[in-house]
């Protein structure tokens, strides 16, 4: 609770009633979670002032969102922690990582009554479509703070003076509130400004970045993500204190996103070890956000064809619609012959008839797999 201590403490020097307000609550549901309600009671009777809400984080507090003065379009987007629930399936060091990070966010009280102030900032970087925004989501959900998402490619104005007041909004608006801060899209602005392409106030725009984040980093959360980790100026890495990279799925987590995304279907495929294997050895390479986009059309075409289950060659299909390098019906009757489709199955499904089929798979030479 010393977090928020120094939050009320700092609000107060600030004369920023708003911080202090949205501390105090916290501390008071703290205190009650620790068996000290009448104390707890004491500070909400104090801050409600005969309002009948009782959260210690009221989603009133985060209406007043930052502007931009050319858009007039709200900067960041608020979600509070009951309303996420992520699932992430990462590989088991990965997991190890951001449950790591999660408990030393549950544990900062510990940490600071041994004198250890640790910025706990987090860069996650890696491939589109690997689950950087669903980790931040799992992150706000495992701690309870809501989550403050800044679009910082949907922020940069075309006056960039215009930027660095954006940049200097957001943050001070995190800043007033227990939140964590996700900073999404982040290399739109954290490019190394040895960049040649890039004018002189663009590179004050990273100075301004580089400012707030050490600011913000004594005593709040920030959560950066980067799919161009390669773009970002060397100084913003030095402003992390964890940095962790989210890879592609590896064979065992494709096997159990196609689980989890075809949970409330029925297939014909997933207990049978060997099509589970085809299927999953065709899907090398595909991120988490593909991976789902896949079993949802196959959901959709099963529907739409009145079938109560997945079957294999529709999953198939599919996976070469998404993954398939031509358009030509010889290539699909092809692939799914290859991985052990009955003709029967390829003929009911395509709509030709068995002797155009077998006319197909004579003149492509197919070796079922």
């Amino acid at each position: 609770m010393r977090t928020e201590i120094l939050k009320i403490i700092e609000g107060g020097l600030e004369r920023n009633s708003e911080k202090v307000k949205s501390y105090a609550k916290l501390f008071s549901e703290k205190l009650h979670e620790e068996g000290e309600g009448k104390f707890a009671s004491r500070i909400m009777n104090l801050l409600e002032n005969n309002s009948d809400s009782a959260h210690p984080v009221y989603l009133d507090e985060f209406m007043k969102k930052p502007v931009d003065n050319d858009s007039r379009l709200d900067m960041v987007e608020v979600t509070m922690s009951n309303d996420l629930k992520e699932e992430i399936v990462l590989p088991k060091l990965t997991q190890t990582k951001i449950d790591n990070y999660v408990n030393s966010l549950q544990a900062r009280d510990k940490f600071m009554n041994l004198g250890i102030d640790i910025p706990e900032s987090l860069l996650l970087y890696g491939p589109p479509g690997c689950g950087k925004t669903s980790i931040a989501h799992y992150i706000a959900q495992k701690t309870g703070l809501p989550l403050v998402t800044a679009k910082l490619d949907g922020m940069i104005s075309s006056l960039l003076g215009s930027t660095a007041k954006n940049i200097r909004k957001i943050f001070n608006y995190a800043q007033e509130r227990p939140c964590i801060l996700f900073l999404d899209e982040f290399d739109a602005i954290a490019k190394a400004r040895d960049d040649g392409h890039e004018v002189g106030e663009l590179k004050r725009v990273v100075n301004s970045l580089l400012q707030n984040i050490d600011k913000f980093n004594s005593d709040s959360i920030l959560i950066a993500a980067t799919n161009h980790e390669k773009l970002l100026d060397p100084a913003v890495w030095r402003r992390f204190s964890n940095i962790i990279e989210i890879p592609k799925p590896s064979k065992v987590e494709i096997e159990e996103l196609v689980h989890n995304n075809l949970s409330i279907v029925e297939t014909d495929f997933l207990n049978d070890k060997k099509k589970t294997d085809v299927i999953v050895d065709l899907m090398v390479g595909l991120s988490p956000a593909e991976i789902k986009s896949l079993c949802i059309n196959s959901i959709k075409q099963s529907v739409l064809k009145d079938e109560k289950t997945v079957s294999y060659v529709t999953f198939l299909y599919q996976l070469f619609l998404s993954v398939g390098q031509s358009n030509d019906q010889n290539e699909v009757v092809n692939f799914l012959y290859n991985c052990g489709v009955t003709q029967i199955s390829i003929s009911k499904n395509l709509g030709i008839s068995q002797r155009q089929l077998r006319n197909m798979l004579e003149s492509k030479g197919a070796e079922k797999i």
